[in-house]
Formats: structure tokens, sequence, C-alpha cells
């Protein structure tokens, strides 16, 4: 569970603390960046993935629904900080200093991108997955919502 309030309101979760689970977020659409501080094609992509979450968050039919969280494979809480800070991201980050959601997602390179669809009563899918960087944010959103089912 993020550590700040903003984190935890902007997830919707009650608890201040704890792990949690994709499926326990009220979201139809949950992306994951999966990013490593010392990925320079991590630092490269930033801006992108920072204009994805200012795409979302600007349409108010969408950022109900969609939300992303970011986690950083081999990373402390204090290098996962440094990147938000560095790079001005503004959606949660996680550290993964134990490699344990790393394994868990096939010790993908990065950044790599999952979306997971998220739907009451079932468990989570996966429906898209993505290595690297994309072109455009706004390509990138609208083959999300067509893979989520949630074109407008």
């Amino acid at each position: 569970v993020p550590g700040d309030a903003f984190g935890r309101n902007y997830l919707d979760l009650d608890r201040e603390n704890g792990m949690f689970k994709i499926g326990e977020l009220r979201a139809e659409l949950v992306i994951i960046e999966i990013f490593s501080m010392y990925c320079p094609f991590c630092q490269r992509e930033a801006p992108k993935v920072n204009a994805l979450f200012n795409l979302i968050q600007a349409d108010k039919q969408l950022s109900p629904r969609i939300k992303m969280i970011g986690i950083g494979v081999g990373n402390s809480g204090f290098e996962v900080d440094y990147f938000r800070k560095s790079y001005k991201i503004e959606f949660p980050l996680f550290p993964d200093e134990d490699f344990k959601i790393h394994k868990l997602c096939g010790e993908v390179r990065t950044p790599y991108f999952i979306g997971v669809k998220n739907t009451p009563g079932q468990k989570p899918i996966v429906i898209y997955t993505h290595l690297g960087g994309f072109e455009s944010p706004r390509g990138f959103l609208d083959e999300m919502l067509k893979r989520g089912g949630l074109e407008k």
C-alpha cells in the first residue's frame, strides 16, 4: 500500500499499509510498469509514461476506471523514491527489492508494461503486455482501451 495519502486515495485503498492484490483495486483496468531506476530506457520513457498518466487523469470518464502503478525491480524504497522525484512520477511506485514480483512476472526486461482487466467477482486477467517504450501515449492508451473493452 502506498505510504502517502495521495497514493492511497488514487488507488482507493482503505488501509494504510500492507500488501494488496490487483483485484482489490476499484479500477476496471490497471496499467503496471515494470521499471528499474538504473534502466536508461526507463529513464528515457518516463516523460511518455507521465504523459500517459496525465491523459488518463484529464479524462473524467477514464480516470476513475484506469489506474497506473510502477514496480521498481531490484530497487529499494529509497531508489524508487529517487526515481519518482527525479522523473516527476505522479502515480504510485513500489519497490521490489527482493525481485519477488519480478519473478512472478517472468523476469521480464525493463521497461515492461502489463494491462490487467479487473472485473468484480472475477480473477484479474492480463489483456496486454508490451516490452520497451511506446511511440505515442495516446496510441498506447487507445490500444489498452481496445483490449480492455473500455472504448468510449
